[in-house]
Formats: C-alpha cells, sequence, structure tokens
C-alpha cells in the first residue's frame, strides 16, 4: 500500500474546488493543503462557478400574483496562488493567495415598483494573503501559524415592493444603495499537522481568526419614502454617516487522506464556519432601522445581511493512480447551509454534490489538474432583513442546481 509522497499530493491536487457555492459568502474553502505539500511546492489555479438560482415570489395584499424572479445568481469565478519553501528539515514558509468569501447576484424586472424584488443586487469581493511558518519537530509532526492579510469591497442596492413601506411587513428601504470602498485588515490562523508517509496518512487541523474591518460606507436612500416611516422627517438616510464594522467569520478545517490500498488513497475535509454572529448593519441603514423596528417587530433594529446558523460542510472521496503519468478521483460533498428562511441576496440552503477529477504528469515534478462538480442546492425560503429570526419571507426558491470547473498546475522543485 506504500505510495510515493508527491505521487499522492498530485492525485489530491485535483480538487480544485473545495466550497465553490458553500453556505453565506463561502467561497474558496480556504485550504491550505499546498502548505503541507512535501519538499519545494508552487501552484496555481481558477475555480469558476456557474450557478442557476430561481424562485417565485409569495403571494400577498400587494403581489396579488406570484412572480417569477428569473435567475438571480452571477457567474464568477476566483483564482488562487500559493508557494511552500522548505528551508531545512525543521522550519518551511508558505504564502498562499485566495478570495475566501463573495457573492454576486442581481434581480431583473421590467418594473421594479411593482416586482417584490425589483432590481435588488449585491456584490461583495474578498482577497487574502497567508504568510504561514512551519516547524517540524519530527518526520510526523508540523506545527504552523502565520498573519492573514485580508481585503474586502462590495456594493448593494435594494428595490422592489419587499422593500418599500407598501409590503408586509413594511420597511420603506425601496432605493437604499451602499457602497463598500476596500478596506484592509489582519487575522491569523494556526494548525497542528500529522503524516506518515509510507502509508500515505495526512491529518490536520487549522483554525483562522476572525477579522474585523471597519469601513465608511457611502449610503444613498434616493427615492426611498424613509424620511415618513415610522415618523415623518425621524431619519434622513443621506446625511447620517458613520463608520460601519463588517466581521469575516472564525473556521475551523478538518483534512485527513490516508492510503487505503496500492496506488489509491481516500480523503475528506469538514469545515466548520461561525456564520450565526455574522452581519452587515451599515451605519445610517441601523440608524434607520431602529426607528422602524418597532413597527415591523424589531424593537433593536435589524441588519442588512444576517445569518441564524453556523456553516458545516463535508467533502468525502477517493483518488487513484491510474498509470504514471495520469491519476483521478471522484468526491462527494455536503453543505449545511446558514440557515432558513434566509436572505434574499443569497437564496439557497446548503447543497450536495458530486465532482469529478483528473489530473496529468508530464513529468514526475510537475501536473496539470482539472475538475469539475455539480451542486443540488438546497432549497430556501428568502426574507428581507427586517424579517430576520422570523419565519416570514418575499419568496420560495427551489430546484436550483449549479456547476463549478477547475484548473490547477502545480510544480514541485
Amino acid at each position: 500500500m506504500k505510495l510515493k509522497t508527491l505521487t499522492t499530493a498530485i492525485i489530491l491536487a485535483t480538487v480544485p474546488m473545495t466550497g465553490a457555492f458553500a453556505a453565506a459568502l463561502d467561497r474558496s474553502g480556504q485550504s491550505i493543503a499546498a502548505f503541507l505539500q512535501p519538499g519545494n511546492y508552487f501552484e496555481a489555479g481558477l475555480s469558476v462557478l456557474d450557478p442557476t438560482v430561481s424562485g417565485k415570489t409569495n403571494i400577498t395584499a400587494t403581489n396579488p400574483t406570484s412572480q417569477e424572479t428569473g435567475d438571480m445568481a452571477g457567474d464568477y469565478y476566483f483564482p488562487s496562488a500559493a508557494l511552500k519553501l522548505q528551508l531545512n528539515d525543521n522550519f518551511s514558509v508558505g504564502l498562499i493567495y485566495d478570495q475566501p468569501f463573495g457573492a454576486d447576484a442581481e434581480y431583473t424586472s421590467s418594473n421594479m415598483f411593482t416586482s417584490p424584488l425589483g432590481n435588488t443586487s449585491v456584490e461583495v469581493d474578498t482577497q487574502s494573503l497567508s504568510l504561514i511558518f512551519g516547524f517540524q519537530p519530527t518526520v510526523n509532526w508540523n506545527i504552523y501559524g502565520g498573519g492573514v492579510y485580508q481585503t474586502v469591497k462590495g456594493s448593494v442596492e435594494l428595490q422592489g415592493t419587499a422593500y418599500s413601506g407598501t409590503a408586509s411587513p413594511s420597511t420603506g428601504f425601496a432605493g437604499y444603495k451602499a457602497n463598500i470602498d476596500e478596506d484592509g485588515a489582519a487575522g491569523w490562523l494556526a494548525g497542528v499537522a500529522y503524516q506518515i508517509p509510507e502509508i500515505a496518512l495526512k491529518a490536520s487541523l487549522t483554525y483562522r481568526s476572525e477579522i474585523e474591518h471597519t469601513i465608511d460606507v457611502k449610503e444613498s436612500s434616493i427615492g426611498t419614502n424613509l424620511t415618513a416611516l415610522p415618523v415623518p422627517g425621524l431619519i434622513n438616510l443621506n446625511a447620517n454617516k458613520g463608520s460601519t464594522d463588517i466581521t469575516t467569520p472564525q473556521s475551523v478545517n478538518l483534512d485527513f487522506q490516508t492510503g487505503i490500498m496500492a496506488n489509491t488513497v481516500a480523503f475528506a475535509n469538514v469545515r466548520w464556519v461561525e456564520w450565526s454572529k455574522f452581519a452587515i448593519r451599515p451605519y445610517a441603514f441601523g440608524k434607520a432601522s431602529a426607528a422602524i423596528g418597532p413597527a415591523v417587530g424589531q424593537p433593536n433594529g435589524f441588519d442588512l445581511v444576517a445569518y441564524s446558523d453556523d456553516q458545516i460542510s463535508a467533502t468525502v472521496g477517493v483518488g487513484r493512480k491510474l498509470s504514471e503519468q495520469w491519476a483521478g478521483n471522484v468526491s462527494v460533498g455536503w453543505d449545511s447551509g446558514a440557515g432558513n428562511p434566509i436572505s434574499t441576496l443569497g437564496p439557497t440552503e446548503g447543497y450536495w454534490n458530486l465532482g469529478l477529477g483528473a489530473q496529468f504528469s508530464p513529468t514526475p515534478q510537475t501536473f496539470i489538474a482539472g475538475g469539475v462538480k455539480y451542486f443540488w442546492l438546497g432549497d430556501a425560503d428568502a426574507q428581507s432583513g427586517a424579517q430576520f429570526n422570523t419565519p416570514a419571507s418575499v419568496a420560495k426558491f427551489e430546484d436550483n442546481h449549479a456547476i463549478a470547473y477547475g484548473l490547477k498546475m502545480g510544480y514541485k522543485f
């Protein structure tokens, strides 16, 4: 059952899309597998996601006929890269670049004033660079940690009767816009890994801290009736200026692999992300929601985006060396989602997926790997921020799916 270490590394590298369509804003899966490769190692990859997410609006007094939302999920891609240097038998250093969190969604309507979701849209982009130092007291153990620098930027626009003062519950936020200028902040990670190279066994546990951004969000409310609810003149969204805290969540990744027969490895990943404590409440939006909140059963106001549950996801699979140059794998994945009902800005509750991967090694030191995953996305009830922590919703999304593609190139030197 003995496998060469490099061969095992290449087999597992055919899974380039760990968290391509995960709960809440989770995107890359924040893997550090590249840092745990033997010797000096470099890789670069690109993953592309093509989701199809549509639903029907609920029938209400102001929406007497259920309407199709159309496909509101945008296609997106995210690159990744990693460099790992083994300085000597006991010390290593690495750099990992990825885009850990993000969102891209837009509802389109010919009449934003009569459609419940109008032309509501959201876009969130993050980038992350992790500098990791490792200490290997023996060939079996690796203790590592380091710093993480992360940037975040985004924009959101709320349109439609689901956010207007005419819908139930009334919020008066139709026409609200927010632009989040790019901001950078620091965090940290730490972990431990254990391996037995002779049987291709490797296990690692990695913790990543939350990262807090303090940003001056540019907010506007052109066309809203916020100055009329619930007391005339109480809130002028355009005149309220202040900083906004956006804290990306802490997470834990558990990775495991082992040889199970000649030229064959089994692998698994389990990930936990604390989305239940994540919320975005821009400064002026918060002032307005605090004033309007009591009228809709939210005495402390409400958030622009929030989630009720933590995310748990898992992937299991088998990789096999088919020849000196070819290897492949098959995997199954599951994601719990971050609660249901869920925000209209990301109306899916978890997924199941099936993945296939293949890799070609023109030399023992290099490989090109590709993979595809099909996602069965969980049904969800979508709700506005004013409805959070209630069973109320504005639309239902069912029978949706996504396809992800990935390509990765690696080099051992």
